[in-house]
């Protein structure tokens, strides 16, 4: 076994090559991955490769989705004659491991390879979640497992539609490795143009069939609401139906990283969703960057809805925990805690770099508080791990870019510049890679500024979301005169809280 040099990428790469293993087709070579640390097999996901190096191969017996498997940390390889590559990965705090091996005449062999944690961030108290994974349940741990994910949503409803047969599980929550929790009672609710996460259900829900207009989402989502604890994700900020939704107050969240990013590309329409304008969102970043502009607008609104993230694994081609988004929770994990902190806002989202932010010793989520009239200076620390180059590093504040740094300049100075506030407003920091063919980012969740105790609503934010909702009350199209009357009542609904919101602007 020969080992290709180590390649030093920010202090994160490791590539390793296996060669003049010789194996026939009834052969076998049996991988052990360790973890470096422990020094006992851990759980992983596996990209395999060959003869044809354009054909993912299946690992018998091991979860398969898409371009990977899930292995338990032993895999035993029985393969024809042939050159194979493969790509070992762990979840985003762990290097991964590349290589190769030939196999070729009546041979058997064990090789062992290590994987190595670059940070622990549970040990500063921040756990990962997936809020949208649509994965066989009976694979669930040893997916989470394999990409070290903490929290996860299992969708396995759909409409008037489920996995359970009509016997849903009694304790829809799972706990197990100690520190991992998957819920198993997630929907996916669609309308047309339209489709919410519901999540955290108690019980299988009697959701509406169908897919047209009637009857309304709206309905069914609020009647939840009343019910429980439910929590509402919106997956594509883009969907038509977010502007009322919004206004009825039926979002918990809004994934800024859902399936649509994809861990080889990005989704390139929004369809069946609002589209973008192409001229200010452009390529293969355009979908993505859209998505979050209208996160900012809500926030721009006065909203504190927190970003979330998911992989729509079993939907979209990405791995479990591809898109995830970490909470940071004091003390020992518990799955209610976690949830309590996302809806404080104390997450960041990511598909890459790893964020610890600290501004002025607070955690994002945080309100800042002025009296009228003061000015309010603000410091910007960040502890940043990355496998992936970072290209720079921006502070987002009141929807606009107000500093773009590379990131050379960042590892040279240290810190980032300090932010000040005379009126009302929010802000965020957002790293991105230098991946070419995807969106790699990670983006915390927002601050918020209140000078003078009131937030900041911007009346060009509002007049976006009432301009989309109007252009969304055309499309409807019910010929059910009754029907059509429900389903409208509640765009009136939201067309008047739009509209004294805009009374109430206070910002341009």
């Amino acid at each position: 076994m020969n080992q290709f040099p180590r390649k030093h990428v920010l202090g994160m790469f490791l590539l390793l090559a296996l060669s003049g293993q010789r194996l026939d087709a009834g052969g076998q070579l049996e991988l052990i991955v360790v973890d470096k640390d422990a020094g006992k097999p851990v759980p992983c996901r596996m990209h395999l490769y060959g003869p044809k190096k354009d054909r993912p191969r299946r690992i018998p017996g091991a979860p398969f989705w898409h371009d990977h498997s899930a292995i338990d940390g032993r895999v035993l390889l029985r393969l024809p004659n042939g050159r194979y590559e493969f790509l070992l990965e762990r979840g985003l705090e762990y290097l991964w491991r590349k290589g190769h091996f030939t196999i070729e005449q009546r041979a058997e062999d064990t090789i062992e390879v290590d994987l190595r944690r670059f940070v622990d961030m549970s040990a500063d108290g921040w756990w990962s979640g997936d809020l949208d994974v649509r994965r066989p349940a009976h694979d669930i741990e040893l997916l989470m497992a394999a990409d070290d994910l903490h929290v996860a949503q299992i969708v396995t409803w759909r409409n008037d539609k489920s996995d359970w047969n009509n016997k849903p599980p009694e304790k829809p929550l799972v706990r197990f490795d100690n520190n991992r929790f998957y819920h198993l009672l997630a929907g996916a609710l669609s309308r047309a143009g339209t489709d919410v996460l519901s999540l955290n259900w108690p019980t299988l829900p009697n959701a509406p069939g169908g897919g047209g207009e009637y009857p309304p989402i709206m309905q069914f989502l609020s009647e939840a609401r009343e019910g429980g604890n439910v929590w509402i994700d919106a997956d594509r900020p883009y969907w038509w139906d977010l502007p009322v939704l919004a206004a009825l107050d039926l979002l918990d969240s809004v994934q800024t990283a859902g399936g649509n990013i994809h861990r080889e590309g990005t989704t390139d329409n929004e369809s069946p969703g609002r589209p973008r304008d192409r001229m200010f969102y452009p390529g293969p970043w355009g979908n993505a960057r859209w998505a979050q502009h209208i996160y900012f607008q809500l926030l721009e609104c006065g909203f504190r809805i927190p970003p979330t993230a998911g992989s729509g694994s079993g939907l979209s081609p990405n791995p479990v925990g591809y898109n995830r988004v970490y909470v940071q929770v004091d003390g020992e994990l518990a799955y209610e805690k976690w949830w309590d902190g996302l809806r404080a806002g104390r997450c960041f989202v990511t598909n890459g770099p790893l964020l610890k932010p600290s501004v002025n010793g607070r955690l994002p989520g945080h309100v800042f508080r002025a009296a009228e009239g003061t000015k309010l200076a603000l410091e910007i620390g960040l502890t940043l791990s990355t496998r992936d180059p970072i290209s720079y590093l921006e502070i987002v504040k009141n929807g606009q870019v107000a500093h773009s740094i590379p990131f050379d300049k960042y590892s040279k100075e240290g810190h980032l510049p300090k932010l000040t506030f005379e009126r009302s407003g929010w802000f965020l920091v957002r790293a991105v890679t230098d991946l070419p063919k995807t969106y790699c980012f990670a983006m915390t969740g927002p601050y918020y500024v209140e000078i003078g105790n009131r937030r900041r609503i911007s009346r060009a934010a509002v007049q976006f979301f009432l301009d989309w909702l109007h252009e969304r009350a055309r499309r409807i199209e019910i010929e059910d005169p009754q029907q059509k009357r429900e389903v409208l009542a509640w765009h009136r609904r939201a067309c008047d809280f739009w509209k004294e919101l805009l009374a109430r602007a206070n910002a341009e």
